[in-house]
């Protein structure tokens, strides 16, 4: 029993198809480049990694072509109990607060939604067309909003004119939610309670936090896009929203300028010339003054929200790194924690250098607060829900 799991981008499709009992990942594989010049995937079944170089001019052409590789080099879908397609989709807005089944009247909404998503929507939109069209099986999407439906108005209303707000659909939505979900159910299983009050940190290129009482959000760091909170790889997170109309009347910008300033060349790149925490932590620990004060103000806002977030909930029992810098940089975890010591919350150093897939603790015992590193897994979290629904 299988669910083969889309994440299809603006020019690419990442799959895997997932036992969503056991966890394992069958087959993975990614499309990269679609619609230009020359396009490149990655198909890996059984420890083999198979890698082509052809043209596709768009998703319909590089999911037929997975689909190939599944018959050509396996596992063959029509033998590996394919019960369903799982599709990430970014923005659900009001509508959906978790999993849906696909079906028109779901897939127009998705459209609906695009100028929430502008840059996602419609390239997960894309993958749901051709993978409906070629694959007979349930269709089920996955939102990345859903799990933060539950903030309470106070988090998720901004300070704008409330006419303007309701008319253009002007809320915080956050992104992330499959994960921040997958984790602090994870921590719940973990430490055995359900009572928590939890910070999530999914650190990634893309970064955010949530604030998690009870196994329910209630604030999380993105907003109406994913643009606010965190300092991430390529986006500003928080900024003076009076930037922007400085930056146009004095810089002669244009939205569409602004727009790539902000999303595309700020961040850990704008501030240190480079995206990857690994290479700036390099720049960095060769005396690059702008890496090291980027690491400063990475820290400084996460920090800065954990401080908030506690205060929110009124306590905090339990911080988990995940994603790809939350679950392998032992010195980022260090910093981070480092300024969180008058608060009673203690590191232990040698936990903190073991590089481990499973869920651990890096806290010491006495800490006041216990902290976690729990690997994300995304796909596994579609695959499951997708089963759920299907199962109804």
């Amino acid at each position: 029993m299988t669910v083969l799991v889309i994440n299809s981008g603006s020019s690419s499709i990442k799959y895997q198809l997932v036992d969503p009992e056991s966890g394992d990942a069958i087959a993975v594989g990614l499309v990269e480049q679609i619609g230009e010049s020359s396009s490149h995937v990655k198909h890996t079944y059984q420890g083999e990694k198979h890698e082509y170089d052809l043209v596709l001019a768009d998703h319909g052409e590089g999911l037929r072509f997975v689909l190939n590789l599944f018959e050509k080099i396996g596992p063959q879908l029509s033998e590996a109990g394919i019960k369903a397609v799982g599709h990430r989709v970014v923005q659900g807005g009001n509508h959906f607060d978790g999993p849906a089944l696909v079906t028109d009247e779901v897939r127009d909404l998705v459209e609906e939604l695009a100028p929430l998503a502008p840059l996602h929507n419609p390239a997960n939109l894309r993958g749901i067309d051709v993978a409906r069209e070629l694959l007979d099986v349930p269709h089920v999407v996955v939102f990345d909003t859903a799990f933060f439906q539950t903030l309470p108005e106070e988090a998720a209303r901004y300070a704008l004119n409330r006419e303007v707000a309701d008319k253009y659909a002007v809320r915080r939505y956050g992104a992330h939610g499959t994960s921040h979900q997958f984790v602090s159910q994870k921590v719940a299983e973990f430490t055995g309670r359900d009572d928590l009050k939890q910070i999530v940190l999914h650190l990634g290129n893309g970064a955010s936090v949530s604030a998690v009482v009870n196994g329910e959000a209630v604030d999380t760091s993105m907003g109406l896009t994913p643009l606010e909170g965190l300092v991430m790889g390529t986006r500003t997170g928080d900024i003076d929203p009076a930037v922007i109309f400085h930056l146009s009347r004095v810089g002669g910008m244009n939205v569409g300028e602004l727009d790539n300033l902000f999303n595309k060349q700020s961040g850990l790149k704008g501030l240190a010339g480079e995206n990857d925490m690994r290479a700036v932590w390099a720049l960095a620990n060769g005396g690059d003054k702008f890496a090291r004060e980027a690491l400063d103000i990475y820290v400084h806002r996460l920090v800065k929200y954990i401080g908030s977030y506690a205060a929110v909930m009124g306590g905090l029992d339990t911080i988990a790194f995940t994603a790809g810098i939350g679950e392998n940089d032992e010195l980022l975890r260090a910093e981070v924690i480092e300024r969180l010591n008058s608060f009673g919350i203690k590191l232990d150093l040698e936990a903190n250098d073991v590089r481990s897939d499973d869920i651990r603790q890096i806290s010491t015992d006495d800490s006041s607060v216990q902290v976690l590193i729990v690997p994300t897994n995304e796909e596994l979290a579609i695959a499951r829900q997708a089963m759920d629904v299907i199962s109804r």
